[in-house]
């Protein structure tokens, strides 16, 4: 028997069915896991923690920043605004990105301090 499952089938019903009604709709929990996978690329990862500490930079500074070309950090800005972690805003001929505040709150949450898990 696998050391992951229960050898016998028995529910708390009662436990299980508050908890159950208590979980979010799946409408919230799609565009959670959508940004979630958005910060799930080290490219994007990167871009994020540079816009996080530089404000709002341009696409030409983002490349230079994370070592990537101008086209890969363009579509990979795309795919942030499209989860709705980073917005942009035109300034003559540059387009500038910041962080929107769900991608600082995310980035945040994703990059405390590392805690030790105990070995299984």
């Amino acid at each position: 028997m696998s050391v992951d499952r229960c050898e016998l089938l028995c529910i708390d019903f009662d436990h299980a069915e508050s908890l159950r009604a208590a979980l979010p709709e799946a409408d919230p929990l799609d565009r959670q896991a959508t940004r979630l996978r958005a910060l799930g690329d080290p490219t994007r990862l990167r871009i994020a923690h540079a816009l996080l500490v530089g404000t709002e930079l341009c696409v030409c500074d983002l490349a230079w920043i994370v070592g990537s070309s101008q086209g890969l950090v363009s579509h990979h800005l795309r795919q942030l605004r499209a989860a709705g972690l980073v917005s942009s805003r035109r300034d003559g001929k540059l387009v500038m990105y910041r962080l929107a505040p769900s991608g600082e709150q995310l980035l945040s949450a994703t990059t405390a301090p590392e805690v030790e898990a105990d070995p299984v």
